[in-house]
């Protein structure tokens, strides 16, 4: 695999997304974690360093561990990551006279592996105040840029390499060559990662985790959960009991859902617990998205403690957190800032009964998805659109109440529906209602109405790290509004967010 040590960029993901469509694993970890603390390097071909935030001068900067240079791997270093290369080698790195933001052409003057097939002068997305004044030991100047002298820099006796630009963002249009360079040419790689040869890896890992102990999957119908236990239940059979957790704050019609698609497969071993009072009376008069993240998250385990002592001997609990929940989150990001926490990751007692299964942890949703297809888990299962474990307790915007939850409900039901009937579900992100804390006058039947307004989020994404509202015809926008003003009684204004992700998030909590 490829190791990427993570310096806080916005970026880092992306690196990983160009790495795994090359069908080459590859996993994040903070960038100034210990060697020692990171899981067994066998099988690591290459390491690569992140962009970030900081200048590799301040005093407080994060480093990488000293030993990374002495395991005779290939480097590759992004942005802050060649800075860091450059400060521990020999060079110098300083404040830059004039900085670069944006796109830019790079000039290449030396060609080396990183470079090939990629013209002398190609377009670059450079993003950085701080550039190398000085060279590094035993390295050469391999590209300039037109505020930037050193834009690349490599020593190909120790194949290490740097660029100051950023390969993996779509703004740099060779930059997916690049990398695949670095991969395979560089460190020797081959497209061996597929869902099949994670399936067989992860089989004999949740087996060597579990042993013969039971297992216990919380089971929400979405396409992770979904996809977690039948990987699972592939792994140990019978040793794994799923249960469905009504808690109140679902979309219309899920328990019956999931009882007709994963009943027969299951048979008794999944449990269907009606808890929805118990949520709703946790959340009741809860307005703050972190604290109903949380009480959620706690409430989910606490019902699967209940149950799990019913059940007896349960040792495990299955999770379908995918890795943006995680990269979000505050466990592997390092020097990022904590962007919300999930509750598959953040939302989390600090002290568990039961040990948590999570074999989707280092997944992205479409990953996922092409795992379901390899498990043979029906299409109408893997193509549903992402839907938040805190549920619609983030889609009512303020205090969550039944009241408020059975209009966002049915506001949502008529979004799908007509997504579908448009024949354009499959073709985006995600589709979804929100109802916000104000009400506003309107007019119905000669009457003064004043009553609810219900936001559409409607979006396009490939990992939902990034994503652009969609542009969708204005009769389906149309259509929609109308419907929901006249079917969802207590709704009288339909709103449609525009907002990109960044500087927005794709959920309104």
């Amino acid at each position: 695999m490829i190791l990427i040590l993570d310096f806080g960029s916005q970026y880092t993901q992306l690196i990983a997304r160009r790495i795994r469509e090359a069908k080459v694993y590859c996993e994040i970890y903070p960038g100034n974690r210990p060697i020692s603390d990171m899981q067994s390097l066998e099988g690591v071909k290459g390491i690569i360093l992140s962009g970030g935030p900081s200048s590799v001068y301040e005093k407080n900067a994060p480093w990488p561990d000293d030993k990374i240079w002495d395991l005779g791997l290939p480097i590759f270093g992004v942005c802050y990551g060649m800075q860091l290369i450059a400060e521990k080698l020999g060079g110098k790195v300083k404040k830059s006279a004039k900085r670069e933001y944006g796109l830019a052409q790079l000039a290449i003057t030396e060609k080396n592996m990183l470079f090939s097939g990629v013209p002398n002068n190609t377009p670059v997305w450079m993003s950085h105040g701080d550039s190398l004044s000085r060279l590094p030991t035993g390295f050469k100047r391999a590209a300039h840029s037109k505020n930037c002298p050193m834009a690349s820099i490599s020593d190909t006796v120790r194949n290490i390499y740097g660029v100051q630009f950023h390969p993996e963002v779509r703004h740099t249009p060779l930059g997916r060559r690049i990398i695949e360079n670095f991969i395979f040419k560089v460190c020797g790689e081959k497209r061996s990662w597929n869902m099949h040869s994670f399936i067989d890896e992860e089989i004999k890992r949740i087996r060597q985790q579990v042993g013969k102990r039971k297992v216990l999957c919380a089971l929400s119908g979405g396409v992770d959960s979904s996809v977690a236990a039948v990987l699972v239940h592939k792994a140990i059979g019978k040793q794994l009991t799923c249960i469905f957790v009504d808690n109140g704050v679902l979309r219309l019609g899920e328990k019956e859902r999931v009882k007709k698609v994963f009943g027969p497969k299951f048979g008794r071993n999944l449990i269907i617990a009606d808890a929805s009072k118990r949520f709703l009376d946790k959340l009741a008069g809860v307005v703050d998205p972190e604290r109903k993240r949380k009480i959620i998250g706690h409430e989910f385990i606490a019902v699967f403690d209940d149950h799990a002592q019913r059940l007896k001997d349960i040792d495990f609990l299955v999770q379908g957190t995918l890795y943006p929940d995680v990269i979000e989150s505050i466990s592997v990001k390092g020097p990022s800032a904590v962007i919300k926490s999930h509750h598959n990751v953040g939302g989390l007692p600090e002290k568990m009964r039961m040990k948590l299964v999570e074999p989707l942890r280092f997944l992205f949703k479409d990953e996922v998805r092409l795992l379901g297809k390899e498990l043979k888990i029906p299409s109408e299962i893997l193509t549903r659109h992402p839907f938040p474990g805190p549920g619609m307790a983030i889609r009512v915007l303020g205090e969550v109440t039944k009241e408020r939850l059975d209009i966002l409900r049915e506001a949502d039901w008529i979004v799908e529906e007509e997504i579908r009937a448009a024949g354009i579900y499959e073709k985006l992100w995600q589709a979804f209602a929100v109802i916000l804390p104000v009400k506003t006058v309107g007019v119905m039947g000669d009457s003064r109405t004043y009553e609810n307004v219900v936001a559409l989020r409607i979006v396009e994404s490939g990992d939902a790290m990034t994503a652009d509202w969609a542009k969708i015809p204005y009769e389906v926008l149309g259509k929609i509004s109308n419907r929901i003003i006249n079917e969802v009684r207590g709704v009288n204004r339909v709103v449609y967010d525009i907002s990109q992700k960044p500087p927005a998030t794709i959920e309104w909590e």
